[in-house]
């Protein structure tokens, strides 16, 4: 198969008591998996674009087969904003941003404290599925933005850094209705070195 669904790089359990491990495991294990199994099986019939990495399909969307570009503009975006997802949490935590990322996300946003607030507002009052996200534009500036479904940042030229999966399949076991709790206490387990390590990548000439 040209996409696999890679492990979690932690146990289903280690981002408890914030995430539950039975959330863990149904969202990489079913809802993840299904994204795979999906683009899989979309790109069977098309070998020339078995080879293409997740990141370029949803980036040329526009250049796919019409036959199967919603299911690949679904699925490849799950694929990939889940992997991101993943990597960007891991257990034991401080909760604060370091490096360039914390001294640009402060002169953008004021504090770390407002960002989150902004964040989990805009967060909360996203309509039905989707994502929200801290994001680099084009002019190498930070911003706030959502997605709907499972697509992405990247189709609109900005690079995702930090994104939060707000379909209830990521919260409702533990939090029910309760998105603004979940949002919330999802800081505890973001992985800031994996965010720093995205925008020094994507802003190289960021201060360290």
């Amino acid at each position: 198969m040209a996409h696999r669904l890679a492990p979690l790089p932690y146990d289903y359990a280690a981002l408890e008591p914030f995430i539950d491990a039975q959330t863990m495991q149904l969202h990489h294990d079913k809802h993840h998996a299904a994204y795979v199994n999906n683009l899989n099986n979309a790109l069977a019939d098309y070998p020339d674009w078995q080879a293409h990495g997740v990141e370029d399909l949803v980036k040329n969307l526009e250049q796919v087969p019409e036959a199967i570009r919603a299911v690949v503009r679904n699925n490849a975006g799950g694929h990939l904003n889940h992997t991101m997802f993943w990597q960007s949490m891991a257990p034991s935590q401080t909760g604060e941003p370091t490096g360039a990322i914390a001294q640009a996300i402060a002169n953008t946003f004021g504090s770390f404290d407002a960002f989150k607030q902004q964040f989990n507002e805009v967060g909360t009052k996203l309509f039905g599925s989707g994502w929200v996200w801290l994001v680099l534009t084009r002019d190498r500036t930070l911003r706030i933005t959502t997605t709907p479904n499972q697509d992405s940042p990247l189709t609109q030229g900005e690079t995702p850094l930090l994104g939060n999966d707000v379909w209830e399949h990521a919260y409702y076991l533990k939090y029910q209705n309760r998105r603004l709790e979940y949002l919330s206490a999802w800081w505890n387990v973001v992985n800031w070195d994996e965010v720093n390590r995205r925008f020094q990548v994507a802003h190289p000439n960021a201060l360290a």
